[in-house]
């Protein structure tokens, strides 16, 4: 059986004899280029690709001198050619192919090495639409999507990140290829001009949303997904986002915490510790120093606290490394780390300590739902001071204001149905994900009461409006003085009435953050 597969392999070998290469990027092209012409290549090119090929000392034929045409139209028609084309697509194991190739002199090409117009980097440039229009590759993508088209004979190499295999193909089989080799090359030809096209549909098609397209060409397969028997894969550049400086490999579920840590340490300024379990925060606080922040968010619930994501936006220090170090935790997440704290914290191999690079996230997110996808605009909105009205008859304080504010942020990141109850830009608790808002407040209550804290004083915040008063009525019973709530219940006056009534004051915002 064995020698039947190494002889139908043999059999699916082709030998590179004739290259076109038409390239924007020409780094690390010389040792292809090179490699090819010592296993007897011949090359055919088209304006600064030939010049660069010929300064290397190496013989290359004009794309004009095969097609009897020059390059037309300011560049736009350059290998536009059936002398090109049909070299690029004719079946050589068919007669008819070969018979009608000899009849037009049309030579065979079994190597096409080209790349697109740089039309994405054009486009975050700001240029104007002109040289943005001119930046659609048009003789490129064909060759591509010819020469990938024919993989049984043609080899297709579209972008820069080929040419490492090329290059071990050539060092290892000389100017050979296997029929699976090629197939590669023209699943990843096939991801180039697929990416390029939806970037340029969604240049032109802007606001309108007509149609949803995606790509990401960064690809990692997952140990498995949420749970150990679904195949689970993150599309993505991860490392353009983090530094990972040890621990295990990162989990489908370390993902979603990570995702969940970013968007909410974004949102404060002051020096913040959060630990987060299931893309929920169980701990935060903001303080003037890490190691007073640490302390605060871990008070907040130790319980939940095991086994979780941590996040900070300030360089870990020493002191806090080996506080932090005590517990049991999947993801550490900082801007930097000294070298004294980096060495408590890695004392733990399989700890993942990621360094979080200055990043711009996306402003659209999306997921997958029935038969079709959901996409929306992020909530991205931050409310301030100036946002805040106030609708009771009581102004909150200054520190109340601080403090609403820090639990509007905490809230705003927290599955619905949510209360949060905040003290002194501490975290006290919330109500996560329940079915009624009265019962995420009885839990945010019930878990305070857990865990110590005193609730006189403390503020209260709502992802979404109060349909009835009750939730006020709790909170007062429990010591709350102070509730932020976006308003727009028809019977906001109610819950008003009852904060006039039991003595708090209560601001609202005008904006509703549910997270389903």
């Amino acid at each position: 059986m064995q020698t039947k597969i190494v002889a139908i392999s043999r059999m699916n070998k082709k030998r590179i004899k004739k290259a076109l290469v038409s390239v924007y990027h020409k780094d690390k092209l010389d040792i292809i280029i090179q490699k090819l012409h010592a296993e007897g290549v011949e090359f055919i090119s088209t304006g600064g690709t030939q010049t660069f090929i010929e300064s290397l000392n190496i013989p290359c034929r004009a794309v004009e001198d095969l097609t009897g045409y020059p390059s037309i139209l300011g560049g736009r028609v350059k290998t536009l050619h059936p002398k090109v084309f049909g070299g690029i697509l004719t079946r050589r194991a068919l007669d008819a192919d070969q018979q009608q190739i000899e009849a037009y002199d049309i030579p065979e090409i079994d190597l096409v090495i080209v790349d697109l117009y740089p039309f994405e980097a054009t486009v975050a440039a700001g240029a104007d639409e002109a040289d943005i229009i001119e930046k659609i590759d048009i003789g490129g993508i064909s060759l591509i999507r010819a020469a990938a088209k024919n993989f049984s004979d043609v080899v297709i190499v579209a972008s820069q990140n080929q040419y490492e295999p090329l290059l071990n193909i050539l060092d290892e089989s000389g100017a050979e290829t296997t029929l699976e080799e090629r197939r590669w090359f023209a699943r990843e030809a096939f991801a180039v001009s697929s990416a390029y096209d939806s970037a340029i549909f969604n240049y032109f098609d802007q606001e309108d949303e007509s149609h949803f397209r995606c790509s990401e060409n960064d690809s990692k397969v997952l140990r498995y997904g949420e749970n150990p028997h679904q195949k689970g894969v993150f599309f993505g550049k991860f490392e353009a986002m983090f530094e990972q400086l040890q621990g295990k490999e990162i989990s489908y579920n370390n993902l979603l915490d990570i995702d969940a840590a970013v968007n909410l340490i974004n949102d404060f300024e002051d020096i913040t510790f959060a630990i987060l379990k299931h893309n929920n925060a169980c701990g935060i606080a903001s303080r003037p120093s890490l190691l007073e922040a640490w302390k605060d968010a871990l008070a907040g619930d130790p319980v939940s606290a095991f086994g979780g994501v941590l996040i900070t936006n300030a360089v870990v220090d020493k002191a806090t490394a080996a506080e932090i170090h005590k517990l049991f935790f999947e993801v550490i997440i900082a801007p930097d780390y000294d070298f004294e704290a980096l060495e408590i914290l890695s004392q733990k191999q399989n700890r993942i300590i990621l360094i979080l690079k200055e990043n711009k996230l996306r402003t659209r997110q999306f997921r997958s739902l029935l038969n079709g996808v959901l996409m929306q605009d992020k909530d991205t909105g931050v409310e301030t001071e100036n946002d805040l009205k106030v609708v009771t008859a009581k102004t909150p304080s200054q520190q109340e204001i601080d403090d609403l504010l820090f639990a509007n942020k905490i809230v705003k990141h927290t599955k619905s149905n949510a209360i949060v109850l905040a003290k002194n830009k501490q975290m006290c608790s919330s109500g996560v994900g329940q079915t009624s808002r009265v019962d995420a407040l009885k839990q945010a209550i019930a878990k305070a009461a857990d865990f110590g804290f005193d609730l006189n004083g403390a503020v209260m915040a709502s992802d979404a409006f109060f349909p009835f008063p009750d939730c006020v009525e709790i909170a007062a019973k429990a010591g709350v003085s102070a509730v932020i709530q976006p308003g727009g219940s028809i019977k906001d006056q109610d819950s008003v009435h009852s904060c006039d009534t039991n003595g708090l004051s209560m601001v609202t915002t005008g904006i509703r953050h549910f997270k389903h």
